[in-house]
């Protein structure tokens, strides 16, 4: 609009209320786009939780689990030693001893008690670790010396102690003797 008399210019705020909508117009959808960015973010935060959540879950699971199965390791782990000594007895019978009338019920009685403290070990999943003619292996057996041995090196040709292991874990490494090149 002009003004009539000197032809200038009036400024009667038409010219701001055309800008107005526009303005008004673009306000709403920074508004909406900011809210959308943060509905997405929040949305991926829930993700994240839902998941860490979950992995939680599972590792508490899986350690209870573990904890149930292995609660007794430390009992087997000491039991292992009466086991040794049970079958080193039994081991240093003789035959002439095996055979004498007066002894034979306490060797009967060591082998049951044998018998049934390996039934006892198979019923909780611990199971002797095999060893003699297999090659070496770190993961279960104790190399505690070499032997020379027309044998592969490597290999073990002795077994001085039993290694047991208890469902996937091992409990005591089998000590044994290693072959090496004979000279």
């Amino acid at each position: 609009m002009t003004n009539i008399e000197n032809d200038t210019p009036v400024d009667d705020g038409a010219t701001e209320e055309t800008a107005a909508p526009e303005a008004v117009a673009a306000e709403p959808q920074d508004e909406t786009a900011k809210l959308a960015e943060q509905i997405a973010a929040l949305q991926q935060d829930l993700l994240y939780a839902r998941a860490e959540t979950q992995n939680v879950t599972r590792r508490k699971d899986k350690e209870i689990a573990d904890a149930h199965a292995y609660a007794s390791t430390k009992f087997a782990r000491d039991i292992l030693s009466v086991a040794d000594n049970l079958g080193r007895a039994l081991a240093a019978l003789t035959p002439e001893q095996r055979e004498d009338a007066a002894i034979k019920p306490l060797i009967t009685g060591l082998e049951a008690t044998e018998r049934e403290l390996l039934s006892v070990f198979e019923r909780n999943g611990i199971t002797r670790i095999a060893a003699i003619g297999l090659p070496l292996d770190p993961n279960q057996h104790q190399a505690m010396l070499e032997i020379p041995s027309d044998k592969e090196p490597g290999t073990i040709v002795q077994e001085m102690q039993a290694g047991y292991m208890m469902k996937d874990r091992l409990l005591r490494p089998a000590m044994v003797g290693v072959a090496k090149k004979a000279e």
